[in-house]
């Protein structure tokens, strides 16, 4: 389980949010929802370890992710605003480095079929500054398909997407939740996330 307690944050003088609680369990989808500037990149931020609370504690599995370190971003799967692939490597190479960076050795035939799910058979060799944005980002999508981490945070991971590519992603998210992962995430757009339980927290109120 992921539970934050009485989590403030400013930027600034700005408050953003305070007395923030909210607790996630395994098998659930968060949708982070609000205004632009109401603090969502910056609760996801907090959930990642990348950004310090003026206050409050985040922890997970019931013990505070400041503690656990390593262990809890060996439990987490990150996407932010950024694709955070190499434009000199390929798209089997981008998800053979992001594995290992994760921890992990997956079967080579399984970077294959994963790239050939998300729409990318006959590009796997190509440099990926070669592919189009689109393509770029499902390249950076394939990792939640190979990632064995428990606890995805998406920030706007709809954005670029064709509509293939958002059927492919909400699939991926559906299965995650359904073996019990945990899910939370930020959108702007209006998609069907998934079947499993889904909360809802609305910042800027």
């Amino acid at each position: 389980m992921l539970a934050v307690r009485q989590l403030e944050c400013r930027r600034g003088d700005r408050l953003l949010f305070s007395g923030l609680d909210v607790a996630v369990p395994a098998g659930t989808l968060l949708h982070v929802r609000g205004a632009n500037g109401s603090g969502k990149t910056t609760l996801l931020r907090c959930l990642c370890g990348l950004f310090t609370p003026d206050s409050g504690e985040i922890h997970w599995r019931g013990e505070s992710i400041r503690a656990l370190g390593g262990e809890y971003r060996r439990d987490l799967l990150y996407f932010g605003h950024a694709n955070g692939i190499k434009g000199d490597l390929t798209g089997i190479e981008n998800l053979r480095v992001a594995a290992t960076l994760d921890g992990d050795r997956p079967d080579p035939d399984a970077l294959w079929q994963a790239l050939a799910r998300s729409g990318l058979a006959g590009f796997e060799d190509l440099p990926t500054r070669m592919l189009s944005q689109g393509q770029k980002k499902r390249v950076a999508l394939t990792r939640l398909a190979l990632s064995r981490a428990t606890l995805w945070i998406l920030d706007e991971p709809f954005t670029a997407l064709d509509v293939a590519a958002v059927d492919l992603l909400q699939s991926l998210i559906a299965e995650h939740v359904a073996a019990g992962g945990l899910v939370v995430l930020t959108t702007h757009q209006e998609v069907a996330l998934t079947s499993g339980q889904v909360a809802r927290l609305q910042l800027g109120d």
